[in-house]
């Protein structure tokens, strides 16, 4: 039997970097098909000089280009994408990759009839909760073209399962850091400002009361999701991908003065702020998946910060 062969869209980003190689261990032989805009071509070019990997320089917005990249897999895992802050500022664009590459990529699927496919969702998609923690069946509110198009991407995968077969998994991804992650991402900011003011002997500055709290997963145990979903059982549902912990600003604050190791407290700006807390409900990731989160936030965060990031 020939390796099986799965496409992974947006594959030389920063999850892809991650999920590729666990793939590889599998066993599997890997297509990445990604317009390397974002991409890390020296990694990929490692990848590829193994004979596992192949590299299609193209993009998710070209249905035709996607057709044929679909042409011998088996399967496929689909995380291109542009994100938050970018479809807010340039919201074209987001519809343009977000909600036309994700059909493209999901009629192809069908069309070829793969085994399975795996969507990258967002945690986004329920908007701000109502209730913590929050549940796959909770009702969603998206608010950016990002997460509009996140969640359109689950109803379009309904679409394919009721009239071609499609089995699909959207793994609705909660707050993801660790090595390799582009220091742009919206949330990944508080994290970069806290740290470089540490490493000054600084004390981190903190909005309110840092009550405004996220539910950080590794990118590691993101990546093993990944992987779960390709290969599991269970079908044709969004699972939420998360710790099930909320973290507060204030918390976090904590953990990297202990990781960069300075005897500073954080200092507080007492100024009225949106409090926003998330935390996944993770029963269903537990049930469907069989997966589980392994890396705490404070030795994930910690490893980040002693390794450089």
């Amino acid at each position: 039997m020939s390796p099986r062969t799965v496409l992974v869209t947006g594959g030389a980003g920063f999850i892809g970097m991650h999920v590729v190689p666990m793939l590889l261990e599998k066993g599997y032989h890997v297509r990445i098909l990604d317009n390397m805009f974002r991409g890390d071509r020296d990694k990929v070019g490692e990848l590829v000089a193994t004979g596992k990997v192949e590299l299609i320089d193209q993009d998710v917005r070209y249905g035709g280009a996607v057709h044929q990249a679909m042409k011998g897999c088996e399967s496929v895992i689909h995380l291109a994408a542009v994100s938050i802050n970018k479809s807010v500022a340039d919201p074209f664009e987001s519809v343009d990759i977000n909600m036309v590459g994700n059909h493209n990529v999901f009629a192809a699927a069908a069309d070829h009839g793969v085994r399975r496919l795996v969507f990258a969702s967002s945690a986004s998609v329920y908007g701000d909760p109502k209730k913590l923690p929050m549940h796959e069946d909770d009702e969603l509110s998206p608010l950016t073209p990002y997460c509009i198009a996140k969640r359109s991407g689950e109803d379009l995968l309904g679409f394919y399962q009721r009239t071609k077969g499609l089995s699909w998994v959207a793994l609705r991804f909660f707050n993801v850091y660790g090595p390799g992650q582009k220091t742009t991402a919206y949330y990944t900011s508080v994290i970069n400002h806290f740290v470089n003011r540490l490493r000054n002997g600084l004390p981190p500055v903190i909005d309110g009361k840092g009550e405004q709290s996220m539910d950080f997963i590794h990118v590691h145990d993101i990546a093993a999701s990944v992987v779960a979903a390709l290969e599991s059982e269970g079908d044709n549902v969004p699972v939420n991908i998360g710790t099930g912990i909320d973290t507060s600003i204030a918390d976090l604050a904590k953990i990297l003065i202990n990781a960069v190791g300075v005897d500073v407290e954080p200092q507080f700006n007492p100024r009225d702020v949106l409090v926003s807390r998330r935390a996944a409900d993770i029963t269903r990731a537990k049930e469907v998946l069989g997966w589980e989160p392994t890396i705490t936030v404070e030795d994930g965060m910690t490893d980040l910060i002693r390794n450089g990031g």
